[in-house]
């Protein structure tokens, strides 16, 4: 009975594995569909916003922050990824997937930039909010 349990536990790991890497594969999938001219305009905006987040060293929310520092690794890019597939003819998607595997993992200093820029605009709200006194400083 134990040894049954093992292999089910052993399967459950496997198969995060296999999902982790379906999940890396499709995010190079969805990098290559944002540069295809056979991929429609929304699902080639979608997918390269959610490729260049995912790729991106940067989060938006840093893994620091408990609970929701992984709750964009965890909830947000996987849900984005799942819809914009969904946004691809499954022939087009099929045949990135396999340029996917043979490419290998870029990285979005786009994605970098845009985060950068979405918390540095957060920082200059929260500073005219919170603080009207320090926002007169600087006009």
């Amino acid at each position: 009975m134990r040894d049954a349990r093992r292999m089910s536990e052993l399967s459950r790991i496997e198969r995060l594995k296999l999902w982790a890497r379906n999940l890396r594969r499709d995010v190079i999938a969805l990098w290559l569909a944002a540069r295809d001219p056979r991929v429609l305009w929304y699902a080639k905006a979608l997918s390269a916003a959610v490729a260049a987040y995912a790729l991106s060293p940067i989060d938006l929310i840093p893994d620091f922050i408990p609970i929701l520092g992984y709750l964009d690794d965890l909830l947000i890019v996987p849900v984005g990824i799942w819809v914009a597939v969904k946004l691809i003819p499954e022939p087009i998607l099929a045949e990135l997937r396999v340029k996917a595997l043979e490419q290998r993992k870029p990285s979005s200093k786009a994605g970098m930039a845009a985060v950068i820029f979405i918390w540095l605009a957060a920082i200059a709200l929260a500073v005219w909010f919170f603080w009207p006194d320090a926002a007169k400083a600087f006009r």
